[in-house]
């Protein structure tokens, strides 16, 4: 079994490892010993590779205590990608609770008289990014069972909750029209996402087939430039889309033999969406809807549906790393404190004795390039989220292996990842890794996974 000092020896190998010299950390640093030579040939082979040349590395190792006891540029800001979820996450489960609840309601302008109602549905939408096809289908079913046979208007979504745009203002156009940049709505169905299918074509540059869509998306007009990649080149397709357009652009590669090649596409209108599917549901269950519906004001409540509990949902998000799940439980912190929720999550953390430096946090998911972080200030969140009133919560919910628990994230050119490390002897580290502007993508994967490993042999 390992000692500290062991440990700590180990901590010092993996910051040698990454070349870059000790920054000034701002918490008590506990300094192992460390022979000299070791580190100068570890320094000297790292920068001998140079593959990284040009790379941003930041690591910060934090004790069972609270002591810094390795930084490496740990107090320069730079670009989490999806290890910015665990701010978003660890602040909802202390501030909204484990089990909180979105909840969406059906609404009728009229009262259901003889099986009619004279006006409108109206769903009211609550924010849940967790709402399916088959809710608003066991909703219908329930509508028949209670005896209703026509809606002489029409369909509403009421999705105001969450005001402004689907997007950040900070997302790429190229994210903005594929699944995982899909937007977040006040109603969101299906987590506002599509599935197209393509059939590759016989050789390598010539056109791909689409050959169909797994939910119809009204109105919308799709233009196909799909062309036919190398075998085994993987998802190369781009969607791109936008908020309320009807036109939708499909670029880029499928892999060539690829009979029935999948890629989630973002909806455009989720109101019309949800609209458009709900009418479906209701027709299918022998309801008749009329026309188009009015503006009166939905008076009559007849059913709610509840979310999975937020613990659930943030396990989700840590499991899958999902944008619009992540920014759903976001824009909700803002909603219910009344303020922007970049500010409820810095306040949060300050009253809590961590105030964030050098912070830039423009959505909740880490989707934004223009967000950044310290990898000091990433590391004690899980520091004070795991000493804190829901830590043991918190920390079941992120993924783990072999003593090491963790969230990562990845872009094109970023790399990073923040947990905790337990060690043989059983002290618990709260770590981050951050790896930014690479232009080796396997080196900075390679170098990633051989830190990793070596947190698990701690």
């Amino acid at each position: 079994m390992l000692k500290k000092t062991a440990i700590l020896l180990m901590a010092s190998a993996l910051a040698a490892l990454l070349w870059i010299r000790y920054g000034t950390p701002e918490a008590p640093v506990v300094e192992p010993p460390l022979p000299p030579d070791a580190l100068a040939t570890l320094l000297e082979q790292a920068r001998a590779n140079p593959a990284l040349a040009g790379a941003s590395i930041g690591l910060c190792l934090i004790n069972s205590k609270g002591e810094v006891v390795k930084d490496v540029s740990a107090t320069t800001s730079l670009i989490p990608a999806s290890s910015l979820k665990t701010l978003t996450t660890a602040t909802a489960l202390e501030i909204l609770g484990p089990d909180f609840h979105f909840t969406t309601e059906l609404k009728s302008t009229a009262p259901v008289q003889d099986g009619i109602i004279q006006g409108d549905l109206v769903i009211v939408g609550g924010g849940d990014p967790m709402l399916k096809l088959e809710d608003l289908k066991t909703w219908a079913a329930d509508l028949k069972q209670r005896g209703l046979t026509r809606v002489t208007g029409g369909i509403r979504i009421d999705a105001s909750l969450f005001s402004g745009s689907l997007y950040n203002d900070f997302w790429n156009w190229g994210d903005i029209g594929n699944g995982y940049g899909s937007g977040v709505s006040g109603l969101n169905l299906n987590h506002n996402r599509y599935i197209l299918v393509f059939r590759a074509g016989p050789a390598v540059g010539s056109p791909s087939e689409l050959l169909g869509i797994n939910l119809e998306v009204p109105d919308a007009n799709w233009n196909n430039e799909v062309t036919t990649g190398p075998a085994d080149s993987g998802d190369g397709t781009v969607i791109h889309g936008g908020e309320k357009t009807s036109e939708i652009h499909l670029r880029g590669t499928v892999p060539l033999g690829a009979a029935k090649f999948q890629a989630k596409g973002a909806v455009p209108d989720p109101a019309r969406f949800a609209a458009h599917h709900f009418r479906a549901l209701l027709i299918a269950a022998g309801i008749q809807v009329g026309g188009r519906a009015s503006t009166a004001p939905a008076t009559h409540s007849l059913l709610k549906h509840d979310s999975p509990p937020l613990l659930e949902i943030i396990k989700s998000i840590h499991a899958t790393s999902d944008n619009q799940e992540t920014e759903c439980v976001f824009r909700m912190l803002g909603i219910k404190a009344g303020k922007p929720p970049a500010d409820v999550i810095r306040d949060h953390w300050k009253s809590r004795g961590l105030d964030f430096i050098g912070l830039r946090m423009e959505d909740g998911c880490g989707l934004a390039r223009a967000d950044f972080i310290r990898p000091l200030d990433l590391a004690r969140l899980q520091y004070f989220a795991g000493k804190g009133p829901l830590g043991a919560a918190y920390k079941a919910s992120l993924l783990s292996k072999d003593g090491l628990i963790w969230k990562g994230g990845a872009m094109s050119g970023i790399r990073t990842f923040t947990g905790y490390a337990k060690t043989k002897s059983g002290e618990e580290y709260c770590y981050a890794l951050m790896i930014n502007h690479y232009t080796d993508g396997q080196a900075a994967s390679e170098l990633s996974q051989a830190i990793m490993d070596a947190m698990q042999g701690l």
